[in-house]
């Protein structure tokens, strides 16, 4: 246990390079990884396991079971083709916030010495002649920091 302690630290200060050649030595693979963490985590996994033991012979067989038991596709359907994609159309739906007056409605705040006036629009706010997706834009647009749109604008 103390020798797989020893390993666990010289990993964390290893460089990516090494971390591939250990993978190989661990895995007896190659590796296509290069997030360090990822190599670290997936290597310290492979060392516990080969020093404490790895999965129980239930544990596998009770996996291969799951796995039997699920439809997984690999590959690609031989029939789908990214050329001709199935026709499909995608609806969005705005839900209108509870907290917004109706569409068309103008609301106000000055904010340094100037007038703001923000038109609600059936999907959107209107405000100096640009559409918006929120308030929270607006707003930051103005000030140059980020803010929650309703508090900005006291609703």
């Amino acid at each position: 246990m103390m020798d797989l302690n020893k390993e666990l630290i010289v990993l964390k200060n290893m460089t990516v390079k090494e971390l591939r050649q250990k993978y190989s030595e661990v895995f007896g693979e190659e590796t296509n990884a290069r997030n360090r963490q990822y190599l670290i985590k997936k290597i310290a996994w492979r060392l516990q396991a080969n020093a404490e033991g790895g999965l129980s012979e239930r544990a596998r067989l009770r996996a291969k079971e799951l796995v039997d038991e699920a439809e997984l596709r690999v590959r690609a359907p031989k029939t789908f083709s990214v050329e001709n994609p199935p026709d499909r159309t995608t609806v969005h739906s705005y839900k209108k916030d509870q907290r917004l007056p109706g569409p068309g409605t103008i609301i106000t705040r000055k904010y340094k010495g100037k007038m703001i006036m923000v038109t609600i629009l059936e999907n959107g706010f209107d405000w100096d002649g640009k559409k918006y997706r929120s308030l929270s834009g607006i707003a930051k647009d103005l000030t140059g920091t980020h803010w929650n749109g309703f508090k900005f604008f006291n609703l």
